[in-house]
């Protein structure tokens, strides 16, 4: 209902409509199933109530499942408007919550509200594999650890120059001016860099956020322009993952994640990173190879970041250490031992 008032309010602007009722549909079967799951109702068993006992039309359909290679799809014989079908379908929600409690038989108050999910579903344009495949995506992708040997590596298929070093050190020292300056086998690389702001926060170490996705992620077009070993004997990859916008997109990511660390103590003492903040970072990044990585991934490249930028911070410099094959990040301090 927050999504139709967005689209009543901003007509043609609330250009992400569609996939806020993807996503917003999804949420509502994810808690549907949670809800069955725990009181021990098969879901669907409700489905075929709520089918059942309403004003379906049904035809046959094909599915990619081996073992039920028909199916029968059943919709809404007038499909209901929007506004009257959301209505429905958040006063079914608010009698579930309080019949819930006292109700003898739960699956007599789960199938009303079933009933007007579909109908939403219809009334919105929706289908139904859409909304769960969606949300099975997302799930996995944020809850659960990715397999590794199922992970992208972007640069598996290039000569060894044009790809990010399974194994790679950079030192990292701050001058008496202020300045930080970086080097990598000896030679020094980038810009010199200050914090660029009037309250100093550290920002000087940002490239430290680069190597973790480079090392974690396998992606890091702004890691690639400073070693040089963009992917230039393919230009269209050259054009479209490692060159300008590319590397824009991930300093602004980076910049954007910085901003929202300092609020937050720059994680430290955290174990994971806040779904909506997961899931902007996946808004910034469509379009580009790197949207293959799952969130749990960018959060595991996030916190090894934001670890290793805590250490540098307080020291002043060190030496990051990255390992592609394990996707880790590490930290060792400056000759002379860590401050404490």
């Amino acid at each position: 209902m927050a999504t139709a008032k967005k689209l009543h309010r901003e007509g043609e602007a609330f250009v992400g409509y569609r996939h806020a009722v993807i996503e917003e549909f999804g949420d509502a079967l994810w808690y549907l199933a949670a809800l069955c799951r725990r009181i021990k109702i098969n879901i669907d068993a409700v489905f075929s109530e709520a089918i059942a006992a309403g004003s379906y039309t049904q035809v046959l359909a094909a599915t990619d499942t081996p073992e039920w290679p028909v199916a029968i799809a059943s919709r809404v014989e007038a499909a209901p408007a929007l506004d009257a079908a959301l209505l429905e379908l958040g006063e079914a929600a608010a009698a579930l919550l309080s019949l819930a409690r006292k109700a003898r038989d739960p699956k007599a108050a789960l199938v009303p509200f079933v009933n007007s999910y579909l109908k939403a579903l219809q009334a919105a344009g929706m289908t139904f594999a859409k909304i769960a495949e969606y949300n099975a995506a997302k799930t996995r992708g944020r809850f659960l650890a990715p397999d590794s040997n199922m992970l992208p590596t972007f640069d598996s298929t290039f000569d060894e120059e044009e790809r990010i070093p399974d194994y790679f050190e950079l030192s990292i020292t701050q001058r008496k001016s202020g300045k930080t300056y970086m080097q990598w086998k000896g030679v020094f690389i980038g810009d010199p860099l200050t914090d660029n702001i009037r309250d100093e926060d550290g920002y000087r170490f940002h490239d430290v956020f680069h190597f973790a996705h480079a090392a974690v992620l396998h992606w890091s077009p702004t890691f690639r322009a400073l070693i040089k070993h963009k992917r230039k004997s393919d230009p269209k990859v050259d054009e479209a993952q490692d060159s300008g916008r590319a590397i824009v997109v991930e300093e602004g990511l980076t910049a954007w994640i910085f901003s929202r660390a300092k609020q937050l103590g720059f994680f430290e003492n955290q174990k994971t990173i806040s779904f909506d903040m997961l899931k902007t970072i996946q808004q910034f990044v469509n379009g580009y190879e790197v949207e293959q990585c799952p969130l749990k991934l960018w959060e595991d490249a996030i916190l090894q970041g934001y670890q290793v930028f805590r250490q540098v911070r307080a020291n002043q410099g060190g030496t990051i250490i990255g390992d592609r094959k394990s996707r880790k990040l590490s930290y060792q301090p400056p000759m002379g031992g860590a401050k404490t």
